[in-house]
C-alpha cells in the first residue's frame, strides 16, 4: 500500500500551474484538428511534447463495431470570391471556414444559389459557426453574418460568385493517441479527451491541455495504484475505433472520466455514469468527483446520466458498459461560445485551467489511493495508546481530526467498507482518512480486505 505521501498530489502554485496549461491551449488551438488527417497528427505531435504519445491508426474502411473508417479529408485550397477577385471567406484564414469534410466544388453561382450551403448566425452576427458533414455528401462555407450582409448589399442575389472548394477524400486513417502512465497494478483509469475541432480553445484544447498535463505530472512522480491511460481522440468515431481495437483488455478500466469544456470561467459539471443513474447505486468514480469537489470547497453540479453528449455515451453503451462518467465547467451547448469563433483563447482562464487540473487530480488521488481493510482487533475499540497512536509525532501532537479520521478507518475496518466510505460520512478530507489508514497499517491494526 502506498504512503500518504505518495497517494497525494503535491499541489503546483495555481498560478503557475494556469500559466503551464494556458500556454499549451495556446499551443494547440491554431490546429487544423478534423476527424482525420494531418491537423489531428499534429495535435498529437504536440502533445507528445507533454507526455509520450502511443499513436494508433486505423485504416480506411475498416470496420469497427457498427462502423467504418471513413477517408481522409484535405482540402488544398477553398474560398468564396466576388467577381473582381476578392476573397469574402477564405480557408487560409481559418479552418471554421469549411463546413468539416466538403465536397470538392468548383463553380460561379449566385448568391440566392449559394445561400443553401452558407452558415452564419444571425443572432451573432460577428462569430462563425463550425460544421461538420462527416458522413453525407456536401459542402458548405461559414462566414460571420455581418458579412454575409455585406455581401448582399454590395453584390445583390443575381451576381455570379466564384465558389472553390479544393479537397479530396482519400484512403488513409483515423488516428488516435494514447498517454498510459503505468501503475503499479493493471487496473486502469481511463481519461478520454476529443480532438477533432479545429481552433476552438474551451471544447477540445483545455481538456487536451489539462489530461496531457495531468500525466505528464503523473509519470514524473512515484507510482500509483492504478495505471492510468488518457486516450486523446476524435470525437464518437476515435471513442468506438478505440474500444473495437481494446475489446479484450477494456475489463481493466475500473473508472473512467470524459474530459471537455475545462477551460472556462463556469462551475464544474459532472454527468454520473450510467450504473448510477439507471441503478441507483453511484460508482467509485461517481463518489469520488463529489468527494473530490467537496474537499477542494467548489461548487460541483452533479447530473443524471443520458445517452447524449460527448463519448460517456459510447463507453457506456449496453454492451460496453464501463463506469465512465463526464466532468467538465459550463457543459457544451450551454455557453454562447460553444462551436463558434468565439470559443477562442479570450474563452479561457488560467486560474479556470489550473482549478479543473486540482479537481481531476484530487479525483484520481481518492480513486488510488481508496482502499477497504479489515481490523485484526474487531472486537472493541483498540487500545490505541499503548500503540503510539495517542502520542506525539515527530514533536507535533496528533491533531484532533486525524485522531477522529483513525476511529472511523478502525470502525468501518469491516472488510466492506473503504476509506471513500468514511470520508463521505465522517466529513473529514480523504486525504486524513488516508493518512489515518497509514497511521493504522504502521500499527499492525489493519489487513487489507482482499489479501
Amino acid at each position: 500500500m502506498m504512503s500518504t505521501s505518495d497517494s497525494v498530489s503535491p499541489p503546483p502554485t495555481a498560478a503557475a500551474l494556469g500559466d503551464r496549461l494556458y500556454r499549451l491551449v495556446e499551443a494547440l488551438v491554431p490546429l487544423r484538428r478534423c476527424l482525420t488527417g494531418d491537423g489531428l497528427r499534429k495535435t498529437l505531435a504536440r502533445l507528445a511534447e507533454e507526455a509520450p504519445v502511443a499513436i494508433t491508426e486505423v485504416a480506411t474502411g475498416t470496420p469497427v463495431l457498427d462502423w467504418t473508417i471513413p477517408p481522409e479529408w484535405h482540402v488544398r485550397e477553398a474560398y468564396l470570391a466576388t467577381p473582381d477577385g476578392r476573397r469574402i471567406v477564405d480557408w487560409a484564414d481559418s479552418a471554421l471556414h469549411v463546413v468539416q469534410y466538403s465536397q470538392s466544388v468548383h463553380d460561379r453561382m449566385t448568391l440566392a444559389a449559394l445561400r443553401p450551403h452558407l452558415h452564419s448566425l444571425p443572432e451573432r452576427p460577428d462569430w462563425v459557426p463550425y460544421r461538420t458533414s462527416y458522413y453525407t455528401p456536401a459542402w458548405g462555407f461559414c462566414l460571420a453574418h455581418r458579412t454575409l450582409d455585406a455581401l448582399a448589399a454590395e453584390v445583390g442575389d443575381d451576381t455570379p460568385l466564384e465558389v472553390v472548394i479544393d479537397a479530396d477524400h482519400r484512403d488513409g486513417s483515423l488516428t488516435y493517441g494514447e498517454i498510459v502512465v503505468p501503475g503499479e497494478t493493471e487496473d486502469e483509469i481511463l481519461l478520454s479527451a476529443h480532438a477533432c475541432h479545429p481552433h476552438l480553445a474551451n471544447d477540445n484544447a483545455a481538456s487536451l491541455a489539462v489530461a496531457a498535463a495531468l500525466a505528464s505530472d503523473r509519470a514524473a512522480g512515484p507510482p500509483r495504484r492504478h495505471t492510468l491511460r488518457v486516450l486523446v481522440a476524435p470525437g464518437t468515431l476515435g471513442a468506438i475505433a478505440w474500444l473495437h481495437q481494446n475489446r479484450a483488455t477494456l475489463a481493466r478500466i475500473r473508472h473512467g472520466l470524459v474530459l471537455a469544456n475545462l477551460g472556462d470561467g463556469g462551475s464544474l459539471t459532472y454527468k454520473q455514469t450510467r450504473r448510477a443513474t439507471l441503478d441507483g447505486a453511484p460508482h467509485a468514480v461517481d463518489r469520488a468527483v463529489a468527494l473530490a469537489a467537496r474537499d477542494l470547497g467548489v461548487p460541483l453540479d452533479v447530473r443524471s446520466f443520458s445517452p447524449t453528449g460527448y463519448d460517456e455515451r459510447q463507453f457506456a453503451s449496453p454492451g460496453i458498459d464501463l463506469p465512465v462518467g463526464r466532468l467538465t465547467r459550463t457543459p457544451h451547448g450551454e455557453y454562447p461560445e460553444y462551436h463558434t469563433s468565439a470559443d477562442d483563447l479570450t474563452l479561457v482562464r488560467p486560474d479556470a485551467l489550473a482549478a479543473s487540473y486540482g479537481a481531476l487530480a484530487a479525483t484520481l488521488d481518492i480513486l488510488d489511493g481508496d482502499a477497504r481493510y479489515r481490523s485484526r482487533v474487531p472486537d472493541g475499540e483498540p487500545q490505541l495508546g499503548r500503540r503510539g497512536l495517542y502520542a506525539p509525532v515527530g514533536g507535533q501532537p496528533v491533531a484532533p481530526d486525524a485522531q477522529t479520521a483513525l476511529l472511523w478507518v478502525l470502525n468501518l475496518a469491516d472488510g466492506s467498507h473503504s476509506l471513500l466510505d468514511a470520508a463521505v460520512h465522517s466529513g473529514l478530507p480523504f486525504r486524513t482518512l488516508r493518512a489515518a489508514a497509514d497511521r493504522a497499517l504502521a500499527a499492525g491494526l489493519l489487513d487489507p480486505a482482499d489479501a
